[in-house]
């Protein structure tokens, strides 16, 4: 039989010697603190599952703060670096849908008191998507010489969210009597061709991305302090990056795609009598697509860009090396030195 107490112990075992190595690394490496801001750009989309959409690439920018830490040998020319901030993005991407969608009255009455069903045919239907988010990246990496990379997660709250379609669109009539459709016939109600607009705000899922980023330091600043002391640097970094959703963006939706608010009006006093401009037209109401019944496949994000990033190194002290009090008092009757150098 397997000793179940001795594996378990041998696992704790491990666990240690590891923390131990880690900690023991921690201690002897020479330790930066930085604080800085960097600013992006670059292409945003978001990836649907489903063939019958397709999604492309629009811009997206953003700003932030961040937190960075930098570990290593005090001379040596790689070290550990680990990065926590917080941001704001915005971006526009849009969905183009491949398939025409439709929608009809049954059993409406035309001007001569004629039955019929009324159609809404939709193609080349477009929503763009506007979003404001705060980003939260969580980074960890290694920097050799100039060169540095970071991979970790990048959490995406977003705040706001808004949609705006446009569609040709087709209206006809379909009569029993008749083989063909009637088109085109704007007495009636029939367009051919029209351009439909609208937006509607909507929401978008928590999402977690999967991030990689590699670059290099363009510039470095020193503060000149003098002789033995530690020299404070802003360093400037140029990188490329791209973030991968890890979650589905979208929640599935139960909206109708596409609804009518009201049919076909032959009554002259009413608001909507079908001689007043396109009244059928403006009583069909859109819903921005991934929010309907019809997306129901997985939508994950993508953006890839370039990343400026600004450091400032934050002061640190050393031992007191040599200490000069030319401008106050002398060293050597012990008071207060304005004066002291320091060992980095």
């Amino acid at each position: 039989m397997k000793n179940t107490n001795y594996s378990v112990k041998k696992r704790h075992f491990g666990w240690v010697l590891l923390l131990a190595v880690l900690l023991s690394g921690s201690a002897s490496a020479h330790v930066n603190h930085y604080i800085g801001a960097y600013a992006q750009a670059g292409e945003w989309s978001m990836l649907p599952s489903q063939s019958a959409y397709s999604a492309s690439l629009g811009g997206a920018g953003g700003v932030g703060f961040l937190y960075e830490l930098q570990a290593g040998k005090k001379y040596g020319t790689t070290r550990f670096l680990f990065d926590a901030g917080v941001g704001a993005i915005g971006g526009l991407t849009a969905y183009s849908q491949s398939s025409n969608m439709t929608a009809v009255l049954k059993d409406q009455v035309d001007l001569q008191r004629v039955p019929f069903d009324y159609y809404y045919e939709l193609k080349d239907r477009k929503d763009r998507y506007n979003d404001i988010a705060v980003q939260v990246p969580v980074l960890f990496g290694m920097q050799y010489k100039r060169f540095y990379f970071l991979a970790g997660v990048k959490v995406y709250a977003h705040m706001w969210t808004q949609a705006k379609y446009s569609t040709k669109l087709n209206t006809f009539g379909r009569y029993e009597q008749y083989v063909d459709d009637m088109r085109n016939m704007p007495d009636y109600q029939f367009f051919n061709g029209i351009t439909k607009r609208g937006s509607v705000n909507t929401s978008l899922n928590l999402d977690m991305d999967a991030s990689f980023e590699i670059g290099g330091r363009i510039g470095t600043l020193i503060y000149s302090t003098g002789y033995d002391v530690p020299k404070r640097t802003i360093e400037y970094r140029l990188a490329a990056f791209v973030d991968y959703g890890l979650l589905d963006l979208h929640t599935k939706g139960t909206k109708q795609a596409l609804h009518v608010t009201r049919g076909y009006d032959v009554n002259p006093a009413s608001p909507n009598y079908v001689y007043q401009s396109k009244s059928m037209v403006n009583n069909l109401k859109m819903n921005d697509i991934m929010s309907t019944e019809k997306f129901a496949g997985k939508v994950q994000n993508l953006m890839v860009g370039i990343k400026f990033t600004i450091l400032f190194q934050l002061p640190e002290e050393g031992r007191c090396v040599i200490c000069r009090d030319a401008y106050t008092r002398s060293a050597s009757r012990g008071g207060g030195r304005k004066g002291m150098q320091y060992e980095e």
